[in-house]
């Protein structure tokens, strides 16, 4: 695997240094990965202030993490720490009901503590978050609702935010099989539900037709294609193919999402800047703009298709080449030594086109610090 992953970089033009952003190399560090990082620390050197327990901030830190897998830099793993034991008590309960998906994300940090320390608190809170997701509501064919206040909804988002944690979690603790099921049902049912025939997912699907975003009467699917909801999506069957069983009955189903939706990243590439718009398939609209974590996410996605040879072909190693070019553009060192991510993408919820434009585009965003770190580690070490 290593010697292949050697292979690949080299025929991407990939690792080594050798993608610098526009700032140019006097103005790039050696490990954008480690910059990112330690930018983010040096300017919320107490963890606590980082934020609430929110998915964005359980992004940012699984991306630190991984950071750490590989330099294994101790202040890492200990900001971590200091993070999640704001919300994690001496006998290991959490003050939440997780009654929305996003709410679960942030417990892959647990698995990942409870690993690194041994430290039982870390297993007692996540066992609270598996013990919800048995009793979680879900829709008639299986699919966990976004949130308990969104009745029958799925969004390409949620995906993310619950399934990755519950895989890791039946592999570490001898609960596979519940786990395996879930998972892969809800990979299942959100993509049949959401797809479309261009090649993307439509942001989000209701089940009974009467949510406030005005659901198409016959598909039930939103009108839009938002680039996030897309990219939590695409990253999520990443992380699920890397650890399910080979055999498993639902593999197949997953690789060919994997496929239909390397085709659309593809086909709606900008192939002036190898980014990716805000709403999708919208190049053409003058408000529309390119968005740094989607694009992350989709070369991030590529990057492993291609690597683990999920999807082959000379455009897909292009459209990577040009995505990972095309988001480090958007990275730079600022006159203070610090990092700086542009054009990210504030929290989305479902709605029209004029909404989705006119989401803040903002710098440092922890949902583009994480995404970014994510596919950089990938593409780059």
């Amino acid at each position: 695997m290593i010697g292949r992953r050697t292979v690949l970089a080299s025929a991407l033009g990939i690792g080594g240094g050798l993608l610098l952003p526009a700032t140019g190399a006097d103005a790039a560090p050696a490990d954008w990965s480690r910059a990112v990082v330690d930018s983010t620390i040096a300017r919320k050197p107490d963890p606590t202030t980082l934020g609430g327990w929110g998915y964005t901030q359980g992004l940012f830190l699984l991306g630190a993490y991984r950071v750490y897998q590989r330099i294994k830099e101790p202040s890492y793993l200990a900001y971590i720490k200091g993070w999640v034991d704001n919300f994690v008590d001496a006998d290991g309960h959490m003050s939440r009901s997780f009654d929305n998906l996003d709410a679960m994300q942030s417990g892959n940090l647990l698995l990942i503590l409870h690993q690194e320390t041994g430290d039982p608190r870390y297993r007692t809170a996540a066992d609270q978050i598996r013990a919800r997701i048995t009793t979680y509501p879900r829709t008639t064919d299986g699919g966990m609702w976004h949130a308990t206040g969104k009745t029958n909804e799925l969004w390409g988002d949620g995906v993310f935010m619950a399934q990755p944690f519950l895989l890791r979690y039946g592999i570490a603790y001898g609960d596979e099989t519940f786990a395996y099921e879930e998972v892969t049902r809800n990979l299942s049912t959100y993509f049949r539900h959401l797809k479309a025939s261009n090649g993307l997912i439509y942001h989000a699907y209701d089940a009974d037709g009467d949510a406030p975003w005005k659901p198409d009467p016959t598909t039930g699917t939103s009108a839009h294609f938002w680039a996030r909801a897309i990219g939590w999506t695409a990253m999520t069957h990443v992380e699920v193919l890397e650890l399910l069983p080979a055999k498993h009955p639902r593999r197949a189903e997953l690789l060919d999402n994997v496929r239909h939706l390397a085709k659309g990243f593809a086909r709606y590439q900008d192939p002036a800047t190898g980014r990716w718009f805000q709403v999708v398939d919208k190049a053409s609209d003058p408000g529309n703009w390119t968005e740094t974590s989607a694009s992350s996410m989709y070369t991030l996605m590529l990057h492993a298709a291609l690597q683990h040879g999920w999807i082959a072909g000379g455009g897909y190693a292009s459209a990577v080449r040009r995505g990972y070019q095309g988001v480090l553009k958007k990275v730079s060192v600022g006159s203070d030594g610090l990092t700086n991510i542009t054009d990210i993408s504030e929290g989305t919820n479902v709605g029209d086109l004029a909404y989705y434009l006119g989401r803040k585009r903002n710098t440092n965003d922890l949902h583009g610090l994480g995404a970014f770190l994510l596919m950089n580690e990938r593409l780059a070490h």
